[in-house]
């Protein structure tokens, strides 16, 4: 078993991976979606934690990853962002959705000495706009390096994708939407028939309708 399928393996156990066709979710960006990812409940599982932290360490050092920094995004990225940061004895900061409406108004909480070299950490990766948005704070408030971003879950999305390659950010996932359908289908966790409307769902997320 790989890591994608081990970490797939893992969102399932502790039923992270939830099913809803009619009514479907709806994301916070307003996409309506038969499936809802809740990494949050991740860090209720110590075992099932610091396997996620060894993964992204192991990730870190095969891409070779140089950075000076770890950035979580808020909400759901920052435990992972400490977790990690407590690992491997860097420094974090955490990254607001939008500037304070008070006090100097940033969206970088915690500081870095300018140009560092940011690692952005997210527990998921839908469109990419949060963390579109986190490594662009860095930016812009500190003049950072953005070397990548770290992510448990990836749902593939092209826009994403695209997102991504316009931004020139690297962009690390531990486990995908495919490993993750695949893998609970092979382990009786969804039927066929919820398989097929998970993989069409995932063609064309802005589109599709129950």
């Amino acid at each position: 078993m790989n890591v994608a399928e081990e970490v797939a393996n893992i969102l399932l156990e502790v039923k992270a991976v939830t099913l809803s066709v009619d009514p479907p979710y709806t994301w916070t960006s307003g996409i309506k979606a038969p499936i809802y990812c809740d990494n949050r409940l991740l860090i209720s599982y110590p075992d099932e934690r610091n396997k996620i932290i060894k993964f992204f360490i192991d990730l870190i050092l095969q891409k070779k990853l140089e950075f000076d920094i770890i950035a979580g995004t808020a909400t759901a990225g920052i435990p992972w962002a400490a977790f990690l940061a407590n690992e491997l004895n860097k420094p974090m900061v955490y990254v607001r959705p939008q500037p304070k409406g008070h006090g100097r108004g940033q969206m970088v909480e915690g500081t870095m000495p300018k140009n560092s070299r940011v690692l952005i950490v997210e527990d998921l990766i839908s469109t990419g706009g949060s963390s579109l948005r986190s490594a662009q704070a860095c930016q812009d408030e500190y003049d950072a390096i953005v070397v990548g971003v770290l992510a448990i879950f990836n749902y593939q999305m092209n826009k994403s994708k695209i997102s991504f390659e316009q931004a020139n950010i690297p962009l690390y996932n531990l486990s995908d939407f495919t490993t993750l359908i695949e893998t609970a289908s092979k382990n009786d966790y969804l039927k066929p028939e919820d398989k097929e409307i998970a993989m069409k769902w995932n063609k064309d997320p802005e589109t599709w309708t129950v």
